[in-house]
């Protein structure tokens, strides 16, 4: 190790590791394959670098972008160290160069795509001494991942053809199902696997709803005149908001400058040139901007729409504070920039999770509880306090003891030996007379009907509590039961207690559309088409009723509800809105928006026949 921290000190200019560097380090000397979880600034890259310039041969790096390899391979060249990069925009006579120098064993460090790295594997690799192989955003190999690629999984190849090399796979951002499907995808030989903390703690947390587009805009005005001379990133879903929200910083003196995959390759150069040199102070840009920039001193982002995901999410909040110093985040969130994220989901290769890590998302923009908690808990780490650095902790909603709340659904997972989701969870605590449950003897357990005094959404609502403070988790690869975590255990037996926020039920809001004034929406008359059933006809008067809302909206019918499901309300004629919660695709928003209204015709149809 005396070698390693001198070799640290050298090239890198520092005299001491960060967290699980230097066991990271070693367990690749060791020829032993390994997954790093880091968060964005935690030094994942030295992690395989350092290892390079010590092994004889050279290191593979895998790495997804162009931006990411020309960051990293001008950051090593600039510290002395020969590294080099193939990739599609190189012409060929650079290319055969690097490749050259590659077989002389002049490179420590060769940078490749997953597509360049199958191209190669049998002509140049084989002629290489590869000491190690490190892939870089390993979570893009994963379908659970947010940001899979269909060409990561071809990695496999790797360590059939080099079996005695050691893999090390890194990402900033992987769940546990994600982690171990990385591990299967690129069949690891029985890793290491590190998890620092992704605690941040650095970073203030807060998110803003419901705000129109000129208030955001006024709202990022005063964020960015509140810290002068600070840089920061503005993330925007669309590439036309990154030049209009540019233009309107700009209209009041802010420097600032679009980002977007539409410009040629030479102003996205430049812009992220100025940005990085701070020649810019702000850069409004798409979510592709920042992956592998390594500009300590971002001072703050902005996310203009709602991500995706919490792993995206987390990645690109990440980008801020990566000095250590205090850094502050901005969320804005909206019902619009839900269904817009929805539909993507819907659309999507794997829209099952891409639906569910939505979800997810959407409860940490609403929640009433410390956010910080909240994203460490998605990623299975605990603590056990709140953060103090977040728009919740600062404006605490009304809180109370809900240890034995808690306990009774801790009970009820337990004695169903943790094989159960949270729509049975929550049958069993209100003593649902549901045919599956009766089935399955739920019935007969002690904490049947141990919370029938809660109605069916504040059990839903402190049930999303218990998974945002850690103290239940979802077994994603087991049907979605739910499973006590260590914290979760110290609450059952009674060896701490804790606190919930107060539910509040959600205020009512009025609409303004195109079509009307403010106000509840009153429908034309519905005429169902003749039909030999009732379900028919209930079917056709839900959808009438779906025409004339989107009419109404001035939306898509479809974005209002599938025929899915008009079909799952025709199935089960909910006649009560906690019965219509149970609707597939009915969340808390169109729960509130739709639910009576919906109701009432239902209510109409039956009572009619």
């Amino acid at each position: 190790m005396k070698e390693l921290y001198a070799l640290l000190k050298k090239f890198f200019g520092y005299t001491t590791f960060r967290p699980y560097q230097e066991e990271i380090i070693q367990t690749i000397l060791s020829k032993r394959d390994a997954l790093v979880l880091m968060p964005t600034g935690g030094g994942k890259s030295i992690c395989f670098q350092l290892p390079a310039i010590y092994l004889p041969g050279t290191t593979l790096v895998v790495s997804p972008l162009i931006a990411l390899m020309k960051d990293q391979v001008e950051g090593l060249v600039a510290n002395g160290i020969p590294a080099a990069a193939l990739n599609s925009n190189m012409r060929e006579e650079d290319r055969q160069q690097v490749k050259q120098l590659c077989v002389q064993g002049k490179i420590k460090l060769l940078y490749v795509s997953p597509e360049g790295l199958m191209g190669e594997l049998n002509w140049l690799f084989p002629r290489m001494t590869i000491s190690l192989i490190a892939i870089d955003e390993a979570h893009c190999v994963s379908h659970w991942g947010h940001d899979f690629r269909p060409e990561y999984t071809q990695l496999a190849v790797l360590k059939e053809q080099f079996p005695t090399v050691p893999i090390v796979a890194l990402t900033a951002t992987a769940d546990k199902i994600t982690r171990q499907d990385i591990i299967d995808q690129l069949k690891l030989s029985d890793p290491q696997v590190f998890v620092s903390s992704f605690d941040r703690p650095n970073l203030s947390l807060t998110v803003r709803r419901g705000l129109t587009k000129k208030d955001k805009n006024a709202a990022i005005l005063h964020f960015i005149r509140a810290r002068k001379e600070q840089c920061g990133i503005v993330y925007c879903t669309k590439r036309d908001d990154t030049t209009a929200v540019a233009d309107t910083l700009k209209l009041y003196g802010i420097d600032a400058v679009a980002y977007h995959a539409g410009m040629s390759p030479q102003q996205r150069d430049k812009a992220q040139s100025d940005f990085i040199n701070d020649r810019t102070q702000v850069i409004c840009a798409t979510i592709a901007f920042g992956m592998g920039i390594d500009k300590s001193n971002v001072r703050w982002v902005i996310h203009y729409n709602t991500p995706g995901s919490i792993e995206n999410y987390y990645q690109e909040i990440g980008r801020a504070g990566r000095d250590g110093l205090a850094s502050d985040t901005l969320l804005f969130y909206s019902l619009a920039d839900l269904i817009i994220r929805r539909r993507f989901a819907e659309e999507s290769g794997q829209s099952e999770v891409n639906l569910e890590k939505l979800n997810h998302m959407q409860r940490y923009c609403e929640a009433d509880i410390c956010r910080r908690r909240i994203l460490l808990s998605y990623f299975s780490e605990q603590r056990e306090d709140d953060c103090g650095n977040c728009d919740v902790c600062r404006n605490p909603p009304e809180r109370f003891d809900g240890t034995v709340l808690i306990q009774k659904a801790l009970s009820a997972i337990a004695r169903t030996n943790e094989s159960i989701g949270m729509q049975m969870l929550i049958d069993i605590l209100r003593a649902s007379g549901r045919a599956e449950l009766i089935s399955r003897g739920y019935h007969l357990l002690k904490t049947y009907g141990a919370g029938r005094d809660l109605s069916y959404r504040m059990w839903r609502e402190y049930i999303y509590q218990m998974l945002q403070l850690g103290y239940i988790e979802i077994d994603y690869a087991s049907s979605n039961v739910l499973r006590i975590t260590p914290s979760g255990r110290k609450v059952l037996y009674g060896e701490t207690t804790a606190r919930l926020a107060v539910y509040k039920e959600p205020e009512q809001t009025e609409t303004t559309t195109k079509r009307g004034k403010k106000g509840d929406f009153k429908a034309r008359p519905i005429r169902p088409k003749e039909a030999s059933t009732i379900e028919e006809t209930l079917f056709d008067s839900l959808r009438q009723l779906r025409k004339q809302l989107a009419e109404k909206e001035n939306t898509r019918a479809y974005l209002i509800f599938s025929d899915a499901a008009l079909q799952d309300m025709v199935d089960k004629k909910p006649l009560t809105l906690d019965e219509f919660a149970e609707i597939k695709g009915v969340g808390q928003i169109k729960q509130e928006r739709y639910g009576k209204v919906f109701i009432a015709l239902i209510r109409f149809v039956l009572k009619k026949e």
